[in-house]
């Protein structure tokens, strides 16, 4: 048994290796439920999702608003910064401790593009084409919802959901939409793509309950 442990111990970064190789080229991405990159599994709803960067990422604010705005990352880089320390919790059961997020507070976009008295809620769209999330207007104005920009305190990659996804720390984590595109103001909630398909459409996790009590930094 101990010759056994050893050889495992020994065989363990070529399996992690090999892993990764796989995820990679699995279009389907049933190779996601793998671990690999400290911790986090890699989902995607498409085939393949197309790169942004500096010259062509813009995050569009529109629907029920005063002031719709598209905004570049350097524009989203100005804004003021929040910084949040928080477990990553999927509902298939993996969970990341402890995992820094940095980003722009939804809120603060909102203020910004006037949200009209008729808007009740928030919808989320990306640019892989399919994926999309909603949140009620309260949720999307709390202070632990971002858009997010770094992680693990460098630039958010594109394996991760950059350069900007959405960040719902006290939800399950298929509410934080990668490869953000679109904020919407809507006058209801409109389900998101896993919501459609069976999952909660309030995703708190454990006993939050919503309560707005953790601390940022």
């Amino acid at each position: 048994m101990l010759g056994l442990g050893v050889a495992g111990v020994a065989a363990a970064p070529l399996l992690q290796r090999g892993v990764e190789a796989v995820a990679k080229k699995d279009p389907t991405g049933l190779s996601g439920v793998l671990p690999a990159g400290g911790g986090f599994r890699y989902y995607s709803v498409t085939a393949s999702v197309p790169h942004k960067g500096e010259r062509d990422y813009r995050l569009k604010v529109d629907g029920l608003v005063e002031r719709p705005a598209a905004y570049t990352l350097a524009e989203l880089r100005a804004e003021p910064q929040t910084r949040l320390v928080r477990d990553v919790q999927c509902v298939t059961g993996w969970r990341v401790p402890d995992t820094p997020f940095e980003g722009v507070r939804l809120a603060r976009l909102l203020d910004a593009a006037g949200v009209r008295p008729a808007a009740r809620a928030v919808r989320f769209t990306c640019f892989d084409g399919a994926y999309s999330e909603s949140l009620t207007l309260e949720q999307a104005r709390r202070k632990d919802v971002l858009v997010a920009l770094r992680m693990q305190d460098k630039p958010l990659g594109h394996a991760h959901g950059g350069p900007a996804r959405l960040y719902v720390a006290p939800m399950y984590f298929y509410k934080s939409a990668k490869w953000l595109s679109g904020i919407t103001l809507t006058d209801e909630v409109r389900p998101g793509y896993w919501e459609e398909r069976g999952y909660d459409v309030d995703a708190w996790v454990g006993r939050s309950n919503g309560r707005d009590d953790a601390p940022t930094v």
